[in-house]
């Protein structure tokens, strides 16, 4: 699997990309994803998160849905979270993209790549 950041280099192996305070992180092998991970810095009760698929810079479909985050903290670092256990093959070049309640002009998306 191949991490793609829209505008950013690939780099190999499960990975994560970031689109301002929005990030996605994947993790799986080949073209089989197993978990995927929202990120949202910053403490912001009451927000969610949702994962869609897109191929050739089309919506496919909603890969989960709305998904309340959690408050976390680590360190001084404070942030919100959700978490999907997906385990499910997807087509080389689709692309995993996040999307966050209040932050629908950040998308960042991993690229999945044989």
């Amino acid at each position: 699997m191949t991490v793609c950041a829209l505008g950013q280099a690939p780099a190999q192996a499960s990975g994560d990309a970031q689109d301002g305070p929005v990030s996605i992180g994947v993790i799986g092998d080949g073209l089989k994803v197993r978990e995927v991970r929202v990120l949202l810095d910053g403490w912001k009760p009451g927000v969610r998160a949702r994962i869609s698929e897109w191929r050739g810079g089309e919506w496919v479909r909603d890969v989960r849905g709305w998904k309340a985050m959690s408050s976390r903290q680590q360190g001084r670092y404070k942030y919100e979270i959700a978490t999907w256990k997906i385990d499910r093959n997807f087509r080389h070049r689709s692309r995993i993209c996040a999307e966050v309640s209040g932050h629908t002009e950040r998308m960042p998306c991993v690229t999945i790549k044989r």
